[in-house]
């Protein structure tokens, strides 16, 4: 299989001139079919997985969604993810991950010679994958959102997706999180939502002043944890406000000791 002669595309963007000057761009570099234009997160969700494009032009800082958590919902699928350029009109997401993780970032505004560059390294994405030339492995949409953000900056909600349905967990009202295998099970309010995430990644967007990693299995925000108990030789639970009890592993007590103080 070769790379086909026109790339399908999506394009994403609140603003209308925004995506106007893309769809002129596309027109002048030749060899793109745009297949659908929206305006919000939630638009995007659904024709990236009804178009199922080669090519998405992925708008950061949007109404209901942003551009992260739309890549974060993309639903997998039996053939490859679309390839993602993000654009945005602020520097500090044109991040460190990108030039090697992603195919690129457009920070507005752009010219059409930078715009030409960004197609030409979508294409030698796509040919890695049909195997026609060699790339280093690409990171899942959830990783590559959490590799996306900037540095320090932490996600004041999250968004898991359930069928047709999208749930919105704000941080606030996160209890505790879960690994399960390469999914993460978010806890909040009695309510358990899995979510295709590693816990590892996960806690790289997590305030580690409101979450702690207490064990290679759990995260748990700080201000749910009522006591903290012994359990048998050398180890310990916390107890949440709700009773549910957490185990805690010594690395995840001395961080709970340095964090608590003497209620540890």
């Amino acid at each position: 299989m070769s790379l086909p002669a026109s790339l399908r595309a999506v394009i994403v963007d609140d603003e209308e001139l925004a995506r106007q000057l893309l769809r002129e761009y596309l027109w002048e570099a030749g060899g793109v079919e745009v297949v659908g234009e929206c305006g919000d997160g939630f638009d995007a969700v659904k024709a990236i997985g009804e178009l199922k494009p080669d090519l998405v032009f992925l708008d950061v800082q949007m109404p209901k969604l942003d551009g992260f958590e739309v890549l974060e919902l993309i639903e997998p699928s039996t053939g490859p993810p679309p390839s993602v350029i993000f654009v945005t009109a602020y520097d500090q997401y044109a991040m460190r991950a990108f030039e090697a993780n992603a195919v690129d970032y457009l920070l507005k505004p752009f010219r059409l010679d930078r715009f030409k560059k960004a197609l030409d390294r979508a294409r030698e994405r796509m040919r890695a994958r049909l195997g026609e030339t060699k790339a280093a492995p690409e990171m899942t949409p959830s990783d590559l959102a959490a590799a996306a953000r900037p540095p320090g900056h932490a996600v004041e909600r999250i968004v898991v997706r359930d069928g047709s349905k999208v749930h919105i967990i704000p941080i606030a009202k996160l209890d505790y999180v879960e690994a399960q295998d390469d999914y993460a099970a978010l806890h909040s309010e009695r309510k358990s939502y899995l979510k295709q995430q590693t816990i590892a990644t996960l806690e790289t967007q997590l305030d580690p002043r409101r979450f702690v990693r207490i064990h290679r299995s759990y995260i748990v925000n700080l201000e749910r944890i009522a006591r903290i108990e012994p359990y048998a030789k050398d180890s310990r639970v916390a107890v949440l406000r709700d009773g549910t009890q957490l185990p805690v592993s010594r690395s995840g007590y001395a961080k709970l000791k340095e964090l608590l103080g003497e209620n540890a």
